[in-house]
């Protein structure tokens, strides 16, 4: 049986966990061990999967009475990236499959408050990281040509700085979030450590990290295409994924394997 690694006491603030070097493709593995997990905890999957399809039905009801579709692209990327911050629960159930125990909703439930702190703290961030990004989305919406049917040299200025702004964002925000919110669940460290370990952990496999936060965006805007129906199954696929590779990138005292 693994072993739990589950508080660290290294009292030290804002220090960086070490991290192993994995393959480009590596993200694919983990999405087929995520599809393990759902067939072993199917009902649990099921109800995460269900309250987590609600946030983009919303995100899709905002599109549709604010009358434009240029919200779609900056709602799709921010729900993308700040989705796994309130994957706790999600977490926990493959945290205790890799445990070998029987996953529960109370435990995963309770695993939000392991480190309330951090993992909360976190998740504000992250929020009005998502907040100013859409004020800046708002902003270069200035730029939209007021004409009809515009061309492309009309439009080359907007789509430039959009393109440029929103892929500094989304680098970033990848980075910050792509391995802190396990670290903080299952190690209880400070905010400033998560953090700064996963932007050392994606430093360190800018490969793999490109596959995943590219899959990632593919299977949100399936997600969308599909009505926000598609997230009850691919919400739980991408948190437990995202499980599977901090396992696999962030090093532990004693090694390590979930299959």
């Amino acid at each position: 049986m693994p072993t739990s690694h589950s508080v660290d006491k290294n009292p030290e603030f804002a220090r960086c966990l070490e991290s192993n070097q994995i393959a480009a493709l590596a993200p694919f593995h983990w999405l087929s061990l995520a599809c393990k997990d759902i067939v072993r905890a199917p009902i649990l999957s099921l109800v995460y999967g269900l309250v987590f399809s609600i946030i983009p039905a919303f995100i899709m009801w905002l599109v549709f009475q604010s009358g434009t579709h240029l919200v779609i692209l900056p709602a799709s990327v921010a729900f993308a990236l700040i989705g796994p911050a309130f994957a706790a629960g999600l977490y926990d159930v493959a945290w205790e499959l890799e445990k070998g125990h029987k996953p529960t909703l109370m435990h995963s439930l309770k695993s939000m408050f392991r480190n309330p702190a951090g993992e909360w703290g976190f998740a504000i961030l992250l929020m009005v990281i998502m907040i100013v990004w859409m004020r800046l989305a708002a902003l270069i919406h200035a730029l939209y040509p007021n004409v009809p049917n515009p061309n492309f040299e009309q439009l080359s200025a907007f789509l430039a700085l959009g393109s440029i702004v929103g892929g500094i964002l989304m680098m970033a925000v990848f980075a910050i979030s792509a391995f802190t919110p396990q670290i903080m669940m299952e190690r209880r460290v400070d905010i400033m450590t998560a953090v700064v370990s996963s932007i050392h952990a994606v430093g360190t496999n800018v490969p793999a990290m490109i596959v995943w936060g590219l899959t990632i965006v593919t299977l949100v805007f399936i997600g969308f295409l599909t009505g926000a129906a598609g997230f009850i199954i691919i919400m739980p696929l991408l948190s437990y994924a995202s499980w599977h590779g901090y396992i696999a990138i962030i090093k532990t005292k004693k090694p390590r394997g979930y299959e």
